[in-house]
């Protein structure tokens, strides 16, 4: 799996005793799954090789799966759809036929019709997964061999996304979570402060990401989101919930947000004019003790 560690540079206040927590970003560009076909075992590795047109919703992918039993890689190449994954073995033209493939699409309304122009360049083999069931953890699909058998597959995930911005947070009692997961999956979060209460946890993280994976969308090219989110834990770091404070916003509208430094730059103030679904209000930042207060 290929990885880009970032370490992002940012002063961290610890009010916790004996304990530590850190946060690594690391941007995931090839993902490894396991599944199976008409009940056999298989694995599958996919890259992430470009973005079709301007969405990292739509992207091209090239890899290779085997059955687990034989463990012979046979060759893939296709593409991610906002989930559907869309994969083409063309036997002993493969690479010359992923490149004609790939010149094809060139905007949103080819990669709807990916299947059909594959068609036109007969593959041996292809696998389509477009139906994710949350509730078993995975995404039904078909596997087709020389046009004429299909076969039930299914990958073992509910999530077939190949490129992707993850945000561990390292906690203590040897626990890791990521923000990719139970926050939303555009990163960008950097480790502010953590203290412990008589409630349990806390962690303050500070974020700046797109608003849009697609550019050509709402907000694709905008300034993107920024802000604050408190996160709350147990006492044994179990995570419970998050809080969410936006100081800008192509979303919401929020723009020109005042901001005010205490002398001892324990805490700031921001101003937050209103926005698209809430009133104006004020929000202080204790850096220190890793808490937010909010006010009219």
């Amino acid at each position: 799996m290929k990885k880009i560690f970032i370490v992002l540079l940012f002063p961290v206040y610890i009010f916790c005793i004996g304990q530590s927590v850190e946060l690594k970003s690391v941007t995931d560009s090839s993902q490894t799954f396991k599944g199976e076909i008409a009940g056999a075992p298989f694995t599958m590795q996919l890259n992430f090789t470009g973005i079709a047109d301007c969405s990292l919703y739509q992207y091209f992918v090239d890899g290779w799966y085997y059955y687990d039993k034989y463990q012979k890689k046979i060759p893939l190449t296709g593409m991610y759809n906002y989930g559907k994954l869309s994969l083409y073995n063309f036997g002993n033209r493969q690479q010359q036929n992923a490149e004609v493939l790939k010149k094809q699409i060139t905007s949103p309304q080819k990669v709807e019709k990916v299947n059909e122009i594959a068609q036109t360049l007969s593959p041996k083999e292809y696998i389509i997964f477009d139906k994710i069931t949350e509730k078993e953890n995975s995404i039904a699909g078909t596997f087709n061999l020389d046009n004429k058998k299909t076969h039930p597959a299914r990958l073992f995930t509910s999530n077939s996304m190949i490129y992707r911005y993850n945000n561990y947070l390292i906690l203590p009692n040897n626990k890791k979570i990521n923000t990719f997961d139970f926050i939303n999956r555009h990163g960008g979060n950097q480790l502010v402060s953590y203290a412990s209460g008589a409630n349990g946890n806390r962690i303050l993280l500070y974020f700046e990401h797109s608003s849009n994976f697609n550019a050509c969308g709402r907000c694709g090219a905008s300034e993107g989101e920024k802000g604050y989110r408190l996160l709350y834990f147990t006492k044994d770091w179990n995570y419970k919930n998050y809080e969410e404070f936006l100081t800008e916003s192509c979303l919401e509208n929020i723009y020109e947000t005042t901001e005010t430094e205490s002398k001892d730059k324990k805490t700031i103030q921001f101003k937050v004019g209103k926005a698209t679904s809430s009133p104006a209000y004020i929000f202080t930042v204790n850096i220190k003790n890793a808490t937010i207060v909010k006010s009219k």
